[in-house]
């Protein structure tokens, strides 16, 4: 059975249609990258997964079971979501900061445990020695590992991914794409990240989607979805799909 199956799932903010007629399923340890240009519908379809936007059509099970059935505090102990801007504010340490991801667990107080999982999950993602920075002093590279490391607090089955090598230089692009895979792995994650670059969809994903104006323009095999005439028929744009160094390059 599938962990996630979104079944012809439409959203509407005002008259505007941000997903139309979307169905797919995700398996267990699949890590799926959510592709298309600007508008697409991208963010839209990790947070109709996450219950934050609610369709005016269709249905998404996880486990067999509606979202609409779930409880906000239930679900967010399966699903974790890192959006692409996150507000953090001045005074507040890293390991506090982490912790903020246990709430669906946590009673009246953070217990020992809390503390030990959160200890746990920043030495996951190698940031172990950053727990009493404060977190407006984080490197772009840094803050984008302690978000993860504070989404795998809640003990998730599902992670949901906006654009997590944005604004991050080369190195920590790499280094973060490597700590989801590893993730994926290790911890049978179940991984959906909405990405724009090509190339690192194609690396790092055994699934993708394309959208276009909220549609599903393709859906498959990574492979099988990152194919050159498809990308120019969506983006406008010729491309060579260098398979052997596994890399997406414009046509000039």
């Amino acid at each position: 059975m599938a962990v996630i199956r979104v079944l012809d799932v439409e959203v509407r903010y005002r008259s505007v249609k941000a997903l139309e007629n979307v169905s797919l399923e995700v398996e267990e340890g699949d890590i799926l990258a959510v592709l298309g240009p600007n508008g697409s519908g991208k963010t839209t379809l990790l947070k109709t997964i996450d219950a934050i936007v609610k369709p005016v059509k269709g249905s998404i099970y996880i486990d067999g079971r509606s979202i609409g059935e779930i409880s906000r505090r239930e679900l967010a102990k399966i699903v974790s979501f890192v959006p692409q801007h996150v507000n953090i504010y001045q005074g507040v340490r890293v390991v506090d900061f982490v912790l903020t991801g246990r709430r669906p667990h946590v009673g009246i107080a953070p217990t020992r445990r809390d503390v030990e999982i959160v200890l746990n999950n920043l030495r996951l993602v190698e940031a172990e020695h950053l727990v009493l920075r404060d977190i407006t002093e984080l490197s772009g590279g840094e803050l984008q590992r302690v978000l993860i490391a504070r989404a795998l607090a809640s003990e998730p089955r599902i992670l949901l991914l906006d654009e997590p090598t944005a604004n991050l230089d080369m190195k920590y692009q790499v280094a973060v794409l490597e700590l989801v895979k590893r993730l994926a792995r290790e911890k049978k994650l179940t991984v959906i990240m909405a990405l724009h670059d090509l190339t690192q969809a194609y690396r790092y994903s055994t699934k993708a989607i394309l959208l276009n104006r909220g549609k599903i323009a393709a859906l498959g095999e990574t492979t099988e979805v990152i194919r050159e005439e498809t990308i120019e028929n969506i983006y406008g744009v010729k491309v060579k799909i260098l398979r052997d160094i596994k890399a997406v390059t414009p046509i000039p």
